[in-house]
């Protein structure tokens, strides 16, 4: 039987996707293994492989499509021995797919299974009879006590997901409503609830000006993806901030020696060269496993701690930011954590970061100190619960022992999910923290 190809989720949050390129084109012979597409998400541009064998008999839709939905048809396999003009000619022909969850993994290219719909990213209304419901476990238990339908409760958790607060709300003995005649604007459906509900629209916007005084920018997919979460991090999740002034003379004097220390190759080129901000990466690192609770990120009713410390970094690029993550940190020498850093900055900046070197962790460091910045607040990246905003490193004239001295600070402000911390917690994380910064030899024992 014919094989769908779908759009492929290549990360866990990917909701759609550009259709950049058909490496195989129409009547092409495909192999399990070749590539066959490149699909443009929010943050990079990847392959996508064939997993079944056949001949490629319809592209359904065309290279440079633009926001193609996850799990969408987009093309069809002639398996061996089918007739490809009959399946060509049928293609696209079954009726709409059933819906099915975005999977948290990049899922294959080619299934024999039905075509699914995507998911929304988010519920504005009460679900259709006989539609999937998402909803925390929580949530379905107080609904089979209250004697709810779930298909009548408009969810406000991430994605649309119904939370128990919803349930709680919800009228007892409510019904599921009837499906809508069309779907509603899609628009609509990734607007925030109640925030962006008498926000001017862009044609409002406009009108504030001249026509001839402006140029148009049309957003990306990463700018645009930026934007959704930046806002939905601001509206959900409950923040507070810490601030901190760190003593950096022990840790710059630490920081030459290494480096002077650090072996050769023939050609003279040193193995590694640390920077500041990789003593910063070890020292949050080291500081989430002093202080295990803030290792940790919200999931609706419950707390997941982690066991190791995976620590996100900022990187900006061209039109948008990236934030790879140092997989178990504090396991890792600051020189090997120097070189991953510059790998991964180096191909975040050409947008050839895998999904899973973007995704995870439960805190960030966000570092604008080059750029001459004093102090300053950074957004959590969402479902991390804490993101640490690192200043410049200046003299500073400070009082000790009774003296005036000059002294090498930098001033770090924390911003802490509420959530998942209280502020004596997040006192203690920012305390270890700097601990680890002022006494910058401890890190290497």
């Amino acid at each position: 039987m014919p094989v769908d190809i779908l759009m492929p989720a290549l990360s866990p949050t990917m909701e759609k996707g550009n259709l950049a390129k058909w490496v195989k084109k129409e009547g092409d012979t495909v192999k399990s293994g070749d590539v066959i597409a490149e699909i443009e998400t929010d943050k990079a541009t990847m392959e996508v492989e064939a997993v079944d064998e056949g001949v490629l008999a319809k592209i359904l839709v065309p290279e440079g499509t633009q926001d193609v939905p996850v799990n969408q048809l987009i093309a069809v396999l002639a398996a061996e021995g089918e007739d490809v003009k009959a399946v060509a000619a049928s293609a696209g022909q079954g009726g709409a797919p059933a819906a099915a969850p975005v999977p948290s993994a990049p899922a294959p290219v080619a299934a024999a299974a039905p075509a699914a719909a995507p998911v929304p990213a988010v519920a504005p209304a009460p679900q259709a009879a006989g539609a999937r419901v998402f909803a925390s476990p929580l949530a379905r238990r107080i609904a089979k006590d209250k004697g709810l339908d779930l298909n009548a409760v408009a969810g406000t958790g991430p994605h649309g997901r119904i939370i128990a607060r919803d349930v709680e709300a919800a009228q007892p003995g409510a019904k599921a409503a009837p499906a809508p005649a069309a779907a509603a604007p899609a628009a609509a459906a990734a607007a925030p609830k109640a925030a962006l509900a008498s926000a001017p629209g862009v044609d409002q916007i406009k009108a504030m000006y001249e026509p001839d005084s402006y140029e148009e920018v049309q957003l990306d997919g990463m700018r645009k993806t930026i934007a959704r979460r930046l806002v939905e991090s601001e509206q959900v999740t409950p923040t507070f901030f810490l601030t901190v002034d760190c003593d950096l003379d022990d840790l710059m004097a630490l920081r030459e020696q290494v480096n002077a220390n650090a072996p050769k190759d023939k050609d003279g080129k040193a193995a590694y060269r640390v920077s500041v901000n990789d003593f910063i990466i070890k020292a949050l690192a080291l500081a989430l496993q002093k202080v295990p609770a803030c290792n940790a990120v919200w999931a609706e009713d419950r707390i997941l701690r982690m066991k190791h410390s995976d620590v996100g970094v900022a990187v900006a690029i061209d039109g948008g930011l990236y934030a790879p993550v140092v997989k178990k940190a504090e396991q890792k020498t600051i020189s090997v954590i120097s070189n991953e850093m510059r790998d991964l900055a180096t191909r975040a900046r050409n947008k050839k970061l895998k999904p899973d070197e973007y995704s995870g962790g439960s805190s960030s460091v966000s570092n604008l100190g080059m750029m001459g910045i004093r102090n300053f607040t950074a957004i959590i990246n969402a479902p991390q619960s804490s993101i640490f905003a690192i200043g410049a490193s200046e003299g500073r004239v400070v009082a000790r022992g009774g003296e005036m001295k000059i002294v090498t600070q930098m001033t770090v402000t924390m911003t802490c999910d509420h959530r998942v911390m209280d502020g004596a917690l997040g006192a203690e994380l920012l305390a270890s923290f700097k601990g680890f910064i002022e006494k910058p030899m401890s890190m290497l024992v």
